[in-house]
Protein backbone atom coordinates (compact mmCIF):
# COMPACT_ATOMS: atom_id res chain seq x y z
CA UNK A 1 0.00 0.00 0.00
CA UNK A 2 1.30 3.46 -0.63
CA UNK A 3 1.50 6.30 1.44
CA UNK A 4 -1.08 8.60 1.29
CA UNK A 5 -0.76 12.70 0.10
CA UNK A 6 -1.85 14.55 2.81
CA UNK A 7 -2.18 18.37 2.19
CA UNK A 8 -2.29 20.75 5.40
CA UNK A 9 -4.94 23.37 4.92
CA UNK A 10 -5.53 26.46 6.75
CA UNK A 11 -6.14 30.21 6.49
CA UNK A 12 -5.59 33.46 9.09
CA UNK A 13 -5.82 36.79 8.91
CA UNK A 14 -4.72 39.56 11.94
CA UNK A 15 -2.85 36.54 14.17
CA UNK A 16 -0.40 38.64 15.84
CA UNK A 17 -2.98 41.37 16.66
CA UNK A 18 -5.25 38.62 17.74
CA UNK A 19 -2.01 35.91 19.38
CA UNK A 20 -3.20 32.83 17.16
CA UNK A 21 -1.03 29.96 17.97
CA UNK A 22 -1.21 29.77 14.21
CA UNK A 23 2.73 29.03 13.83
CA UNK A 24 2.00 26.31 16.27
CA UNK A 25 -1.15 24.49 15.22
CA UNK A 26 1.07 24.83 11.65
CA UNK A 27 4.31 23.19 13.32
CA UNK A 28 2.03 20.69 15.27
CA UNK A 29 1.48 18.51 11.89
CA UNK A 30 4.06 19.73 9.34
CA UNK A 31 5.66 16.06 10.12
CA UNK A 32 2.40 14.48 8.97
CA UNK A 33 2.10 16.76 5.70
CA UNK A 34 3.17 17.14 2.68
CA UNK A 35 2.54 20.38 1.82
CA UNK A 36 0.54 22.81 3.88
CA UNK A 37 -1.76 25.49 2.17
CA UNK A 38 -1.69 28.75 4.12
CA UNK A 39 -4.66 31.31 2.99
CA UNK A 40 -3.37 34.58 4.73
CA UNK A 41 -5.56 37.43 4.52
CA UNK A 42 -4.91 40.84 3.90
CA UNK A 43 -3.81 42.08 8.20
CA UNK A 44 -3.03 44.85 10.21
CA UNK A 45 -0.25 42.73 11.39
CA UNK A 46 2.84 41.35 9.99
CA UNK A 47 0.91 37.90 9.83
CA UNK A 48 1.93 37.58 6.42
CA UNK A 49 5.60 37.67 7.53
CA UNK A 50 5.24 35.24 10.15
CA UNK A 51 3.95 32.68 7.93
CA UNK A 52 6.92 33.12 5.94
CA UNK A 53 9.44 33.00 8.72
CA UNK A 54 8.17 29.20 9.13
CA UNK A 55 11.39 27.28 8.20
CA UNK A 56 9.74 24.57 5.57
CA UNK A 57 9.72 24.00 2.19
CA UNK A 58 6.39 22.75 2.54
CA UNK A 59 4.42 25.78 3.18
CA UNK A 60 2.22 26.99 0.48
CA UNK A 61 1.04 30.99 0.72
CA UNK A 62 -1.82 32.18 -0.93
CA UNK A 63 -3.24 35.76 0.01
CA UNK A 64 -6.21 36.32 -0.09
CA UNK A 65 -8.68 39.65 0.73
CA UNK A 66 -11.34 38.93 3.32
CA UNK A 67 -14.82 39.90 2.30
CA UNK A 68 -15.65 42.48 5.70
CA UNK A 69 -19.37 43.54 4.70
CA UNK A 70 -20.20 39.77 4.73
CA UNK A 71 -21.16 39.72 8.31
CA UNK A 72 -23.31 36.36 7.88
CA UNK A 73 -23.36 33.36 9.85
CA UNK A 74 -19.37 33.68 10.10
CA UNK A 75 -20.21 32.56 5.77
CA UNK A 76 -16.33 34.37 5.05
CA UNK A 77 -14.64 31.87 7.04
CA UNK A 78 -15.87 29.14 4.98
CA UNK A 79 -14.99 30.98 1.75
CA UNK A 80 -11.48 31.60 3.24
CA UNK A 81 -11.22 27.87 4.16
CA UNK A 82 -12.61 27.17 0.54
CA UNK A 83 -10.21 28.94 -0.65
CA UNK A 84 -7.33 27.19 0.48
CA UNK A 85 -8.71 24.08 -0.28
CA UNK A 86 -8.76 25.02 -3.92
CA UNK A 87 -5.15 25.41 -3.69
CA UNK A 88 -4.10 22.26 -2.64
CA UNK A 89 -2.21 19.89 -4.69
CA UNK A 90 -4.19 17.44 -7.03
CA UNK A 91 -2.62 14.94 -6.28
CA UNK A 92 -3.33 14.83 -2.54
CA UNK A 93 -5.00 12.30 -1.16
CA UNK A 94 -6.13 14.03 2.39
CA UNK A 95 -6.71 17.25 3.55
CA UNK A 96 -5.69 17.73 6.84
CA UNK A 97 -7.78 21.52 8.00
CA UNK A 98 -6.41 23.22 11.22
CA UNK A 99 -7.96 25.99 12.24
CA UNK A 100 -5.44 28.81 13.88
CA UNK A 101 -6.14 28.37 17.31
CA UNK A 102 -6.41 24.49 17.08
CA UNK A 103 -3.29 22.30 18.01
CA UNK A 104 -2.54 18.36 17.72
CA UNK A 105 -0.52 16.46 19.74
CA UNK A 106 2.39 14.67 18.46
CA UNK A 107 1.81 11.44 20.37
CA UNK A 108 -1.52 11.85 17.90
CA UNK A 109 1.19 11.84 14.77
CA UNK A 110 1.05 7.43 14.21
CA UNK A 111 -2.62 7.37 14.76
CA UNK A 112 -3.92 9.80 12.08
CA UNK A 113 -0.95 8.57 9.53
CA UNK A 114 -2.33 4.81 10.41
CA UNK A 115 -6.24 6.15 9.49
CA UNK A 116 -5.23 8.21 6.91
CA UNK A 117 -3.69 4.51 5.83
CA UNK A 118 -6.24 2.55 6.19
CA UNK A 119 -9.23 4.55 4.80
CA UNK A 120 -7.16 5.79 1.59
CA UNK A 121 -8.95 3.36 -0.93
CA UNK A 122 -12.19 3.08 1.10
CA UNK A 123 -14.13 5.83 -1.05
CA UNK A 124 -17.43 5.28 1.40
CA UNK A 125 -14.67 7.20 3.75
CA UNK A 126 -15.44 11.06 2.58
CA UNK A 127 -13.63 12.19 6.24
CA UNK A 128 -12.13 11.53 9.26
CA UNK A 129 -13.68 12.63 12.52
CA UNK A 130 -11.67 13.81 15.73
CA UNK A 131 -12.59 14.18 19.16
CA UNK A 132 -11.98 17.95 20.97
CA UNK A 133 -10.47 19.51 24.27
CA UNK A 134 -12.21 23.04 24.51
CA UNK A 135 -9.47 24.66 26.78
CA UNK A 136 -10.63 27.56 28.95
CA UNK A 137 -9.15 30.78 30.76
CA UNK A 138 -5.72 29.02 30.40
CA UNK A 139 -4.26 25.59 30.00
CA UNK A 140 -5.58 24.12 33.15
CA UNK A 141 -8.87 23.75 32.48
CA UNK A 142 -11.21 22.26 29.93
CA UNK A 143 -14.48 23.07 28.94
CA UNK A 144 -16.97 20.79 30.60
CA UNK A 145 -20.71 21.81 28.75
CA UNK A 146 -23.28 21.25 26.42
CA UNK A 147 -21.64 24.96 24.89
CA UNK A 148 -18.37 22.87 23.45
CA UNK A 149 -18.63 20.58 20.74
CA UNK A 150 -16.95 17.16 21.30
CA UNK A 151 -16.39 15.86 17.63
CA UNK A 152 -15.56 17.43 13.97
CA UNK A 153 -14.17 16.56 10.59
CA UNK A 154 -10.58 17.75 10.25
CA UNK A 155 -9.46 15.38 7.13
CA UNK A 156 -11.41 15.39 4.32
CA UNK A 157 -10.74 13.64 0.96
CA UNK A 158 -9.33 15.91 -1.49
CA UNK A 159 -12.87 16.02 -3.57
CA UNK A 160 -13.57 19.70 -4.52
CA UNK A 161 -17.11 18.93 -4.28
CA UNK A 162 -16.39 18.80 -0.64
CA UNK A 163 -16.75 22.74 0.59
CA UNK A 164 -16.35 24.09 3.62
CA UNK A 165 -19.87 24.55 5.59
CA UNK A 166 -21.78 27.91 7.39
CA UNK A 167 -18.88 28.98 9.13
CA UNK A 168 -16.57 26.65 8.37
CA UNK A 169 -16.72 24.59 11.29
CA UNK A 170 -17.23 21.54 9.42
CA UNK A 171 -18.06 20.34 5.37
CA UNK A 172 -20.56 18.78 3.12
CA UNK A 173 -21.14 17.94 -0.26
CA UNK A 174 -24.27 20.26 -1.44
CA UNK A 175 -26.29 19.72 2.07
CA UNK A 176 -25.43 16.04 2.36
CA UNK A 177 -23.33 15.53 5.63
CA UNK A 178 -19.99 13.59 5.13
CA UNK A 179 -19.83 9.97 5.84
CA UNK A 180 -16.89 9.85 8.18
CA UNK A 181 -14.63 7.36 10.27
CA UNK A 182 -13.81 8.48 14.05
CA UNK A 183 -9.90 8.71 14.94
CA UNK A 184 -8.75 8.35 18.38
CA UNK A 185 -6.81 11.59 18.70
CA UNK A 186 -8.29 15.08 19.69
CA UNK A 187 -7.35 18.35 18.63
CA UNK A 188 -6.73 20.77 21.27
CA UNK A 189 -8.29 23.91 20.74
CA UNK A 190 -6.90 26.91 22.72
CA UNK A 191 -9.00 29.73 21.34
CA UNK A 192 -10.57 30.34 24.80
CA UNK A 193 -6.76 30.64 26.09
CA UNK A 194 -5.53 34.52 25.75
CA UNK A 195 -4.33 37.35 27.22
CA UNK A 196 -7.88 38.59 28.59
CA UNK A 197 -6.91 42.17 26.34
CA UNK A 198 -6.38 39.81 23.39
CA UNK A 199 -9.64 37.86 23.89
CA UNK A 200 -11.98 41.06 24.64
CA UNK A 201 -9.91 42.55 21.55
CA UNK A 202 -10.68 39.44 19.49
CA UNK A 203 -14.83 39.39 20.48
CA UNK A 204 -15.24 42.71 19.50
CA UNK A 205 -14.02 42.15 16.13
CA UNK A 206 -14.45 38.04 15.50
CA UNK A 207 -18.38 38.99 16.44
CA UNK A 208 -18.55 41.18 13.76
CA UNK A 209 -18.29 38.04 11.41
CA UNK A 210 -21.42 36.65 12.65
CA UNK A 211 -23.65 39.76 13.85
CA UNK A 212 -24.42 43.22 12.68
CA UNK A 213 -23.61 46.43 14.72
CA UNK A 214 -27.37 46.07 17.18
CA UNK A 215 -26.19 42.91 18.45
CA UNK A 216 -22.59 43.73 18.99
CA UNK A 217 -23.89 46.45 21.11
CA UNK A 218 -26.28 44.57 23.69
CA UNK A 219 -24.12 41.96 23.92
CA UNK A 220 -20.02 42.61 23.36
CA UNK A 221 -19.10 45.06 26.42
CA UNK A 222 -16.69 48.06 26.06
CA UNK A 223 -14.67 46.56 28.64
CA UNK A 224 -10.70 46.27 28.22
CA UNK A 225 -10.15 43.22 28.98
CA UNK A 226 -12.75 39.78 28.47
CA UNK A 227 -14.12 38.36 31.95
CA UNK A 228 -13.53 34.93 32.12
CA UNK A 229 -15.81 34.08 35.00
CA UNK A 230 -18.47 34.01 32.82
CA UNK A 231 -18.68 30.15 32.12
CA UNK A 232 -21.38 27.07 33.22
CA UNK A 233 -18.72 24.20 33.52
CA UNK A 234 -14.67 23.43 33.50
CA UNK A 235 -12.98 20.30 34.71
CA UNK A 236 -9.43 20.19 34.98
CA UNK A 237 -6.85 18.96 32.52
CA UNK A 238 -4.22 16.88 33.78
CA UNK A 239 -2.62 15.71 30.66
CA UNK A 240 0.36 16.98 28.72
CA UNK A 241 0.36 19.93 26.39
CA UNK A 242 1.83 19.33 22.51
CA UNK A 243 5.42 20.05 22.53
CA UNK A 244 4.69 23.29 20.22
CA UNK A 245 3.09 24.87 22.68
CA UNK A 246 5.29 24.71 25.24
CA UNK A 247 6.84 28.28 25.12
CA UNK A 248 3.26 29.62 25.43
CA UNK A 249 2.58 27.85 28.62
CA UNK A 250 6.02 29.18 30.31
CA UNK A 251 5.15 32.79 28.93
CA UNK A 252 1.89 33.16 30.30
CA UNK A 253 1.11 35.98 32.44
CA UNK A 254 -2.19 36.57 33.55
CA UNK A 255 -4.10 34.84 36.45
CA UNK A 256 -7.49 32.80 36.34
CA UNK A 257 -9.48 31.72 38.56
CA UNK A 258 -12.60 29.81 38.38
CA UNK A 259 -15.33 29.18 41.39
CA UNK A 260 -17.10 26.66 40.85
CA UNK A 261 -19.88 27.57 43.41
CA UNK A 262 -20.55 30.95 41.91
CA UNK A 263 -22.05 29.54 38.57
CA UNK A 264 -25.30 29.49 38.10
CA UNK A 265 -27.49 26.79 38.22
CA UNK A 266 -30.27 25.57 35.44
CA UNK A 267 -32.38 22.61 36.06
CA UNK A 268 -32.78 21.41 32.49
CA UNK A 269 -28.98 22.11 31.72
CA UNK A 270 -28.66 20.05 34.76
CA UNK A 271 -30.68 17.00 34.01
CA UNK A 272 -29.12 17.08 30.50
CA UNK A 273 -25.72 17.04 32.21
CA UNK A 274 -26.71 13.56 34.54
CA UNK A 275 -28.04 11.55 31.64
CA UNK A 276 -24.91 12.08 29.65
CA UNK A 277 -22.75 11.19 32.87
CA UNK A 278 -24.43 8.46 33.35
CA UNK A 279 -25.07 7.00 29.33
CA UNK A 280 -22.51 8.62 27.40
CA UNK A 281 -25.38 10.22 25.21
CA UNK A 282 -25.55 13.72 24.71
CA UNK A 283 -29.15 14.39 23.95
CA UNK A 284 -30.48 16.68 21.27
CA UNK A 285 -26.35 17.08 20.22
CA UNK A 286 -25.57 18.83 16.89
CA UNK A 287 -23.78 16.72 14.57
CA UNK A 288 -22.72 17.68 11.29
CA UNK A 289 -21.32 14.33 10.07
CA UNK A 290 -22.34 10.53 9.21
CA UNK A 291 -21.26 7.79 11.28
CA UNK A 292 -20.20 5.11 9.23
Amino acid sequence: MREPFISGVTFVRNAIKFDYPIVESINSILPLVDEYVVAVGKSDDETLELIRNINSPKIKIIETVWDDHLREGGKVLAIETNKALDAVNPQADWCFYLQGDEVVHEKFHDTILEACSTYLNDTQVEGLLFNYLHFYGNYNFVGDSRRWYRHEIRIVRNNKAIRSYKDAQGFRIDDRKLSVKPVDAYIYHYGWVKDPRHQQAKQKTFNKLWHDDSWMKNNVSEADAYDYTLIDALKPFDGSHPAVMQQRLMNMHWEFVWDKSKRPFHFKKWLLRMIENLTGWRPFEYKNYKRI
